[in-house]
């Protein structure tokens, strides 16, 4: 028995040891950062910006390589295949933690095959309406969508999109009974919204930030916990009368699933290390992004705990996965 112990924490010992080298040693090679969406977006420009900064501070190449198609699977799934070992990262979007709950099958299971590595932003949404919409406030909203049940409609960039089911959450969480329309993509709902086809949307503030400065969209309330730099004077939806509301959008570090505890971390410290440098918030702050900070153990929480929320939301807004 004394020998069979002595054998097993000699083993925990040697895989702490090479869980230790494997960070110290890493990267020994250049690194590949899969983005599953094309060139051009949110997320293929904050994974330019960060891999740079992360390739100055490892001394390797850090190359970003855009897998796009099946709203972000084809690429999630490359790196679930992939070796563990740190060479071969993800910076994905809020479809990450949706696409369980949108898809009746995926390739991988969300929860259990990646390592969950650390925000990398996260960027407010704001619910605009048009100019001629009567009511003022989220309250006036509520009591309108209620008043009148299905004779208000809300747009979005399509089914299962991170600002349609801002829209369902809202429905759940004040027991308005308002009609969604998707749309092909954000341009379409945002023509549609300015031209008072639609009355109500929920959209990222860099997206409308323009419109409701010239007075073109009023904007009732923002969807984050804290009021947003750019809009102070616009209250947060909690603020605004419906308590614990909160829906952001937001993008995360992701690695294969078993990466070593220890080279987690060090992904994890140099991640927010290069996060928080001037010259990354100057640069997020003009896309209307904020860095993020967390832990690896609490963005690994988070991501869980978002994968839960949405796939509620679903649920009680009765959409079938695809």
């Amino acid at each position: 028995m004394k020998t069979v112990l002595r054998g097993m924490i000699a083993a925990l010992c040697l895989a702490g040891s090479a869980a230790i080298a494997n960070a110290q040693g890493f990267p020994a090679r250049p690194v590949r950062l899969i983005v599953p969406f094309p060139p051009g977006g949110t997320t293929d420009i904050l994974a330019r910006e960060v891999g740079a900064q992360l390739s100055q501070k490892w001394g390797v190449p850090v190359t970003v390589e855009n897998k796009a198609g099946a709203s972000g699977t084809i690429g999630s799934q490359d790196l679930q295949r992939s070796p563990p070992d740190g060479h071969t990262l993800m910076i994905t979007a809020t479809h990450h933690v949706i696409n369980p709950s949108m898809r009746r099958t995926l390739p991988y299971d969300t929860k259990t095959d990646f390592t969950s590595l650390a925000l990398i932003a996260a960027v407010p949404n704001v619910l605009v309406v048009s100019p001629g919409f009567p009511p003022a406030s989220v309250a006036d909203l509520i009591r309108a969508a209620k008043e009148k049940p299905g004779s208000i409609s809300f747009g979005s960039t399509g089914i299962g999109g991170a600002n349609h089911l801002s829209g369902e959450l809202f429905k759940a969480m004040t027991g308005a009974d308002m009609v969604h329309v998707p749309y092909k993509g954000a341009a379409p709902a945002l023509n549609d919204l300015l031209g008072g086809q639609i009355p109500v949307m929920f959209d990222s503030v860099p997206g409308v930030l323009q419109h409701i400065r010239s007075g073109k969209l009023r904007a009732l309330g923002v969807t984050t916990k804290t009021r947003v730099a750019s809009l102070p004077e616009v209250p947060t939806i909690e603020e605004a009368g419906v308590p614990g509301f909160e829906s952001t959008a937001w993008f995360g570090l992701y690695g294969p699933r078993a990466m070593p505890s220890e080279l987690s971390a060090r992904i994890n410290r140099d991640t927010n290390e290069v996060l928080a440098q001037p010259v990354i918030r100057e640069k997020f702050a003009k896309l209307g992004a904020d860095p993020g900070a967390l832990t690896q153990p609490a963005f690994a929480q988070f991501v869980d705990a978002e994968i839960d929320k949405w796939g509620g939301v679903v649920r009680r807004a009765g959409i079938q996965p695809e």
